[in-house]
């Protein structure tokens, strides 16, 4: 059996961009994904808009922290995700580093803040889908039954759903 991936977002103060991804993430994928966030200056609490947002789309953040990132935290994942808030996470050979250019939420409104909502739930669909080595059962496209002598062509019917986004690589120093 081999070891579900984990993925650490990363954002400055881990109380909204970075809370709400983490969300998403545990909710859409379960046990099948390893999910953890933190935050270079973590603040006291959640942001209270974030955690209303999330709430509407029936996931609740209430029970977590803001956390302090740690290198052990970089180590132990395999995907690291910063929120597009430029910090500086430990660099480790192996690891895939992604930023995702987000616009903050702190001190924005209900309105403001639930299309960050909407982008990063469609960023964290499309890491899932990244993550997993074969499509989950309801998202595959439906492909019609060919007879063995079409068999190669049922591949390319597999692969024509559009990829998933991909978000912009880090530039690590």
């Amino acid at each position: 059996m081999t070891k579900n991936p984990s993925v650490l977002f990363v954002c400055v103060h881990n109380a909204g961009r970075s809370q709400m991804a983490a969300g998403f993430l545990r909710d859409l994928a379960g046990e099948r994904i390893e999910v953890r966030s933190a935050g270079s200056l973590p603040a006291d609490a959640i942001n209270p808009v974030a955690v209303e947002v999330m709430r509407e789309v029936g996931i609740d953040i209430t029970a977590e922290q803001p956390k302090v990132l740690t290198t052990e935290a970089v180590q132990d994942s395999d995907v690291v995700i910063t929120m597009g808030c430029g910090d500086a996470c430990p660099f480790f050979p192996g690891k895939r580093y992604e930023d995702w250019t987000l616009d903050d939420p702190a001190g924005g409104s209900i309105e403001a803040v639930r299309p960050i909502r909407d982008e990063i739930r469609r960023r964290v669909e499309g890491l899932i889908t990244s993550l997993s080595d074969d499509e989950p059962p309801l998202a595959r496209p439906l492909t019609p039954r060919l007879p063995a002598a079409s068999a190669g062509r049922s591949r390319a019917l597999r692969s024509s759903a559009p990829p998933a986004p991909s978000p912009r690589r880090c530039r690590w120093r």
